[in-house]
């Protein structure tokens, strides 16, 4: 592919759930994203992200993005992926000037420490580290101030 950046697939997300998810994680989460946000669209996307890494991402709604230098992009509301040592949940929304993943953090881990947060990310090895009550109100918070289709 001459153009490496992310991209939507047409692949069934059910089959990366199936293939990638020895320990259940992904599909937990999945299935919380979507009770809280009923009729989100899910798609995969695949490409190098951030960092250079090739990646497969389940991106759940879809978003035009701005971007600070250029025009907009087409992009993904929430994002679910398994990288080598921990899981990633990409939350693409704020309140006000707040990404939502800063305010959401130290309530979403079981203990303190479980769940790391970047601008736009949070990070936690398995479902063991996320309180999945905290993780739907999360998603639908996301929902509420972040249009989507």
């Amino acid at each position: 592919m001459a153009d490496d950046s992310m991209r939507p697939t047409d692949e069934p997300v059910d089959e990366l759930l199936r293939s990638d998810d020895f320990d259940g994680t992904l599909a937990a989460i999945d299935r919380t994203i979507t009770d809280a946000l009923p009729g989100i669209s899910r798609t995969l996307w695949r490409g190098v992200f951030w960092g250079g890494t090739e990646q497969a991402i389940i991106g759940y709604g879809r978003i035009e993005q701005p971007r600070p230098r250029g025009a907009s992009v087409e992009w993904f509301l929430l994002g679910l992926a398994r990288q080598k040592r921990h899981v990633s949940l990409y939350v693409n929304a704020a309140d006000g000037r707040e990404y939502l993943t800063k305010s959401y953090a130290p309530r979403l881990g079981t203990a303190p420490g479980s769940v790391k947060a970047g601008a736009a990310a949070l990070t936690f090895g398995s479902a063991a580290d996320v309180d999945f009550a905290v993780l739907a109100e999360l998603a639908a918070h996301t929902g509420r101030v972040q249009p989507y289709d």
